[in-house]
């Protein structure tokens, strides 16, 4: 791991701690090997005063609120014999940094390849670049960039292996990685750093990205082919819309809210696509998000679709071809993908083949520039943020955050995340120890989490995301990548338990409908551009570009109380020449106003 130049000492007081745990592990070690000695045990005998050594408040003394804890123990969720989460996150201001996958000493951590394709699986999924496995007698190290494949062997990715007599020699190397001032020192960043762009290693957006772009692709080849009625809106539209609703569904699964299962158990025989709607079409009664209506997209439920292409789609997304856990890849990441996903368009040959391109004006502008995060944050916090100071969720509610180029939706995402944290701590904070009192009220916004603290109901995180977030964009594929990564940060923390509760409880269903706060135009292009204009002289693709937008008419009640009190968004990354080639009559328009 790190340069022993560059590396943090180790407190006595950690040494003196470490060295007490290997000589009670080491007095007992037959005891600790039999397979009746449990993996819970072993957390807490070992493993939690082992990380505590280090630095970490593994049982939250601090009492932080549940997105502030500093190590969150994973509720592990059980499906067809699978767990689905990793059983601890050691996070730093809310953000993960690495997990750790705990065994029972019996387990061969050494050899048995399947405890490391797990942890590997989640944190490469996570986008996270090291996590540990341990069962305390044996401690791994991986390299969680290179991407895991179910023939790897226990020591793929491997970057350390030590048993607990080498701990003595090797704790200061352990403190200045996974301690929590060396994360804090970015002693932890500058090691990931240094082995950055290491051979075999990928992030898993670039590969999901690939993954998508693939579907897209085969996708869009074969509606065109067997569905000739479709001209080329229509035909990224569907394919846009049949991949968001299957990524939807097996995020849902891994997350514990549908079956595990449920899309691979159509692949096997006839009529494919046809079995797909009928779960899209229950997903509607379940979810009312639009995502899944087809009162407004009738043409979907009329496509057809070989079942060979929706096999292969759909059998990719399950183990053992598939690389990902969806139950730990965030909106965020996802938001990432589709970011550089929008940056390519379907076009359709005068005999109705369709190709998959490069937008003229990503081609000219050098490629999609995507927005890290950091600057999203900083945005928001000092524009959001400065405008939630001190006021209560009721004065909240009024306030109007608008993106009017969202595109993938990251600082729409931003800004929704930052109202969730504040409304959270603003409730918890208030009265929030005696929770048999709350519990006891239907309405009451936040209710205790499965592992301790408080979280927001679902009818909460609806209520602050239709009252709070607006979008437009020009792009109707962005338009539904905005809803759907919003409307999977709705679901974060739920499950199947959670939502049929409020089902029972509200008498509603999981998902606001986003229509009304995020649409399509052209945010720079008002109505009286068609003024001046002569209609005859423009073809329907320069109609459809020009898109205009009427603020006042499409956000009527919010422009009525004065319009919108928050713009954010990211700057425009193309040059005027360029943007001047490409809309020539967008620009024309704005001079004449000039």
């Amino acid at each position: 791991m790190n340069d022993r130049n560059q590396m943090l000492p180790a407190p006595d007081s950690t040494r003196k701690t470490v060295e007490e745990l290997i000589e009670k592990f080491n007095r007992n070690r037959e005891a600790y090997h039999n397979p009746q000695y449990k993996e819970d045990q072993c957390r807490i005998e070992f493993i939690n005063p082992f990380f505590e050594a280090l630095g970490w408040d593994i049982a939250n003394k601090q009492g932080f609120a549940e997105q502030y804890k500093e190590v969150i123990h994973e509720e592990t969720l059980d499906i067809s014999g699978q767990t689905k989460a990793p059983d601890y996150s050691f996070r730093i201001g809310g953000i993960r940094k690495f997990f750790l996958e705990a065994k029972r000493p019996a387990v061969n951590i050494k050899s048995d390849p399947s405890p490391s394709y797990q942890l590997r699986r989640y944190a490469w999924s996570a986008k996270l670049s090291l996590s540990v496995l341990t069962d305390f007698g044996e401690f791994a190290v991986y390299d969680c960039r290179i991407r895991p494949d179910e023939k790897d062997k226990a020591d793929a990715a491997r970057v350390q292996y030590l048993t607990f007599e080498q701990y003595p020699s090797e704790i200061n190397r352990i403190y200045s990685t996974f301690s929590k001032e060396a994360v804090l020192k970015g002693s932890f960043d500058r090691f990931i750093e240094s082995a950055r762009g290491k051979r075999g290693t990928s992030e898993v957006d670039s590969e999901f990205l690939k993954e998508i772009e693939h579907w897209r692709e085969i996708l869009a080849k074969n509606i065109a082919l067997r569905n000739p009625q479709l001209n080329v809106h229509r035909l990224n539209d569907a394919v846009q819309r049949t991949i968001d609703r299957i990524i939807f569904l097996r995020m849902a699964e891994d997350r514990g809210i549908e079956r595990y299962q449920q899309l691979e158990g159509i692949t096997s025989g006839q009529n494919t696509y046809r079995r797909l709607c009928a779960i899209f079409y229950k997903s509607e009664t379940k979810y009312n998000s639009g995502l899944f209506d087809f009162k407004k997209d009738s043409f979907s439920l009329e496509l057809k679709i070989d079942d060979k292409v929706l096999a292969e789609i759909i059998q990719d997304l399950y183990y053992p071809k598939c690389s990902y856990e969806f139950s730990v890849i965030g909106a965020e990441i996802l938001g990432n993908i589709y970011e550089q996903f929008l940056g390519k368009v379907i076009r359709l040959t005068p005999s109705h083949q369709a190709k998959v391109e490069e937008k003229p004006e990503v081609k000219k502008a050098g490629g999609v520039y995507y927005t890290p995060r950091y600057i999203v944050d900083y945005i928001v916090k000092n524009t959001v943020g400065k405008l939630l100071e001190g006021k209560a969720p009721k004065e909240i509610s009024n306030l109007k955050i608008l993106d009017p180029a969202c595109g993938s939706g990251s600082f729409l995402l931003g800004a929704y995340q930052y109202l969730l944290d504040y409304h959270l701590k603003y409730y918890s904070s208030r009265g929030a120890d005696t929770p048999v009192g709350h519990q006891k009220q239907k309405d009451f916004p936040i209710y205790p989490g499965p592992r301790g603290g408080w979280l927001l109901t679902t009818k909460e995180k609806k209520r602050i995301l239709l009252n709070n977030i607006f979008g437009v964009d020009i792009d109707p594929q962005a338009v539904e990548v905005t809803k759907l990564s919003l409307l999977l940060k709705v679901l974060e923390n739920e499950n199947e338990e959670t939502l049929r509760k409020q089902l029972q409880l509200f008498h509603e269903r999981a998902l606001p409908d986003l229509d009304n706060n995020i649409k399509c135009g052209n945010s720079l292009i008002g109505q009286d551009f068609y003024k001046n204009q002569q209609m005859s002289l423009l073809d329907e693709e320069q109609k459809y570009k020009i898109n205009a937008f009427d603020w006042e008419q499409e956000f009527k009640e919010i422009f009525q109380k004065g319009g919108f009190d928050v713009v954010i968004g990211n700057p425009p990354y193309i040059r005027v020449r360029i943007f001047k080639e490409l809309y020539p009559e967008q620009v024309d328009y704005l001079l004449n106003l000039a």
